[in-house]
């Protein structure tokens, strides 16, 4: 079934949630999702990583 059968009028669909509800929930659940990795500690591999291509750029740039 397309989208268009499942419309009624005034742009609510079946459930009766319009189009714009579910942009917010999309919108409140991926700030949710970015807010938790925001929050995540930098892993220890990474920073060891990063400190490494640090320490390599200089030793190129000195040459």
């Amino acid at each position: 079934m397309n989208d268009q059968s499942n419309r009624r009028p005034g742009g609510k669909s079946a459930t009766g949630a319009t189009k714009s509800d579910a942009n917010g929930i999309v919108v409140s659940r991926l700030r949710a999702l970015y807010q938790a990795v925001e929050s995540e500690a930098v892993p220890q591999q990474f920073i060891d990583l990063l400190r490494r291509l640090d320490e390599a750029e200089r030793a190129q740039s000195d040459d």
